[in-house]
């Protein structure tokens, strides 16, 4: 009978065999640094990591994210050991319509709890998990939501400046239950580390508030040690320095940069598993020990959910709880909101109706949870940071997130929260500043995550703030973004309604764009299906006299109000105008409702927008029939730059009745 430390090295060696084999089958992959983690990961997988041997989806389960996400085959290779998926489905690695695509997706593998491989985001999402454990810990206690998140890191990973902010942030908030496993290799892709980078981790680290570990990153004692002392800390996030040499155990490739992002040749996977103690010619090859050795433990997991289960039990008991627990799992769709009544007398911006339903549902969504960056007066979310309280070491009921200057770190964050479960998380920005946190924005939507992110000043009529901060480009880029809502209400009641829409979605996120500038508001008395053709993503605003139109005239946000004055100055012609807050609900209705709005025997259709024009030719059908803008602002007031830009009303009707003319 092998004492436990040999079968424990017998187990990474077959990990690495799997990496191996796997990779070359795929004749692509990252075998180097798969193999340089593995010893931490095991152990991490075989001791440590609290998960329900039988349902990947337990609420109390630890969370683990593979940052580095080119280290896929290791995740499924433990994923294998733990029983979740099958040889075949490692066979299939980076195949079309497998379990195990090339880098990790929370959508196609169970145990895979969010989509890595851009560098630095997987990390991010983990602090966002952590931030969601310890605000759910705190509201429900440490029996249900006390659980940690680990993060198996690289050095490109840790290069990644999203992964640097949002480290700023897991210790300014003291997330002690976050440890992140460093595969200090000193190696990337393209060469060793040495010719990019000098930092000294073990000082950055500490200077943003960690509990940092420096170890040989293959050392089964050591890394236990370090993930013993990672649980002991209770008042800093850890970060686990595993000092270890890139495909450690390869037979020539050991040390070798290459290793990194190619399979090995043949001849070096079978030296290499002759060196390892491994069948040569056996490839995927999984002793029955092993498997038995690793699960061990599974009897201890098993009675620990049944554990949560009675005590969830028990605590259900308490209606206060109880209640709680209920906002926590309820299905995003079934929630009854109510929103503020504005008055159709008075102006008001886009972003002002966004922060008085903000402001309303700090009561009715007591799990509502996020914040700005660094732009809580403009975004209107200042009242909701004071009224909550600041999240941070002081206070774990405080339910405003503090971002400052980092948009990316706020956005990946906040899809973590959102891929957590339990909260509903937000974010706020201007719209320019999009731009930084746009691979965040589509990681969103690639992994169907239902995060609000809110970007107000959508337009030139930022004004004095100049090109620098006036959208041009971002709104049709976001809309470009697939399974993403971009939503642009016309007034304050379509602010709301754009919220209660957004607020519903299970599996996509949304992105809220706002003005900055008043708007007319539209009575509800006046306009009944506002509600409803919000949700379907646009309707009929304002019907032509008599029912028949002569041209459609559609707009979103801050130039509906625009469409309707122009309409008004061309009484020869009948215009149906149509408000389209939200082109990608629109176009996912029924043929039917859409050719109702935008009836075809109406051929002739204008579209204005204060963004790039090129998206609104799938309704027009021509560019000449939009009017947009396709160049960068400048700096004056709001006013004079709608002048010279032709957005008014009588420059509106002039441009309309000419391309009528024309038809």
């Amino acid at each position: 009978m092998e004492d436990c430390a040999a079968i424990d090295v017998k187990a990474v060696n077959i990990v690495k065999g799997l990496i191996m084999d796997a990779t070359f089958k795929a004749k692509s992959g990252h075998p180097g640094g798969a193999m340089s983690s593995a010893d931490m990961a095991y152990i991490l997988f075989k001791d440590y990591l609290r998960f329900d041997p039988a349902d990947t989806g337990w609420f109390g389960r630890d969370r683990f994210v593979l940052s580095a996400g080119h280290e896929s085959m290791l995740q499924y290779a433990l994923l294998y050991l733990r029983g979740v998926l099958t040889m075949d489905d490692l066979k299939a690695f980076r195949q079309f319509g497998s379990r195990t695509p090339g880098h990790p997706e929370n959508g196609e593998t169970p145990g895979v709890e969010c989509t890595t491989g851009p560098l630095g985001q997987g990390f991010s999402m983990a602090v966002g998990m952590a931030v969601a454990e310890e605000m759910l810990r705190a509201r429900l206690g440490a029996d249900i939501a006390g659980h940690y998140t680990y993060v198996l890191s690289s050095d490109g990973d840790v290069q990644a400046p999203v992964f640097l902010g949002s480290a700023a942030l897991a210790g300014l908030w003291g997330l002690g239950r976050l440890t992140v496993l460093f595969d200090k290799n000193k190696v990337q892709l393209a060469s060793a580390t040495s010719v990019c980078d000098a930092t000294d981790h073990v000082k950055l680290f500490e200077s943003l508030g960690w509990h940092v570990v420096e170890i040989d990153g293959n050392n089964h004692a050591a890394i236990r040690a370090a993930l013993d002392a990672a649980r002991a800390e209770k008042a800093k996030p850890s970060i686990i320095i595993g000092n270890t040499i890139i495909a450690k155990g390869a037979f020539s490739m050991e040390g070798n940069h290459e290793a990194h992002g190619a399979p090995f040749k043949e001849a070096e996977i079978q030296a290499t598993k002759k060196h390892l103690g491994l069948p040569e010619n056996e490839a995927f090859f999984v002793p029955e020990d092993v498997v038995s050795h690793f699960r061990a433990r599974f009897p201890a997991l098993t009675e620990a959910r049944a554990a949560w289960d009675k005590a969830l039990t028990q605590r259900l008991a308490d209606s206060t709880f109880a209640a709680l627990w209920g906002e926590a799992t309820r299905p995003r769709g079934e929630r009854t909101l109510s929103w503020p009544v504005f008055d159709p007398a008075k102006a008001v911006a886009t972003r002002s109706a966004w922060g008085a339903c903000l402001n309303g549902l700090i009561e009715q969504l007591p799990l509502l949870v996020g914040g700005s960056a660094d732009l809580d007066p403009s975004n209107m979310t200042e009242k909701f940071r004071d009224t909550t309280g600041i999240f941070g070491k002081q206070n774990r009921l405080g339910r405003a997130l503090c971002f400052g200057v980092r948009e990316f770190p706020m956005a990946a964050i906040t899809n973590g929260i959102a891929l957590h479960g339990g909260l509903l998380p937000f974010s706020a920005t201007f719209l320019i500043f999009s731009d930084y946190a746009r691979n965040a924005l589509r990681m969103a939507a690639l992994q169907h995550a239902p995060a609000l992110h809110v970007f107000t000043h959508d337009s030139f009529y930022v004004g004095e703030d100049g090109p620098t901060h006036e959208p041009i480009e971002q709104v049709s880029s976001l809309r470009l973004i697939p399974n993403m809502l971009v939503m642009r209400p016309a007034d304050a009641n379509e602010t709301a309604a754009c919220l209660e829409t957004a607020l519903a979605q299970a599996a996509r996120p949304t992105c809220l764009l706002l003005t900055r500038q008043n708007l007319p508001i539209l009575d509800p008395a006046a306009y009944p299906g506002l509600k409803a053709g919000v949700a379907a993503g646009g309707y009929v605003l304002d019907e032509a006299p008599g029912g028949k139109p002569d041209m459609v005239l559609l707009a979103s946000g801050s130039e509906v109000s625009l469409a309707q004055a122009a309409a008004k100055l061309l009484p020869e012609i009948a215009i149906r105008v149509i408000s389209l807050p939200c082109l990608e609900l629109f176009n996912e209705q029924p043929e039917a409702y859409k050719k109702a709005v935008l009836p075809p025997e109406v051929p002739f259709r204008f579209a204005v927008e204060a963004g790039r024009p090129e998206l609104w030719c799938q309704y027009t059908g021509s560019l000449d029939r939009v009017f947009g803008i396709d160049h960068f602002g400048a700096s004056a007031p709001a006013g004079k730059l709608a002048e010279t830009y032709g957005f008014t009303p009588e420059a509106l009707a002039a441009k309309i009745k000419a391309a009528y003319a024309g038809k």
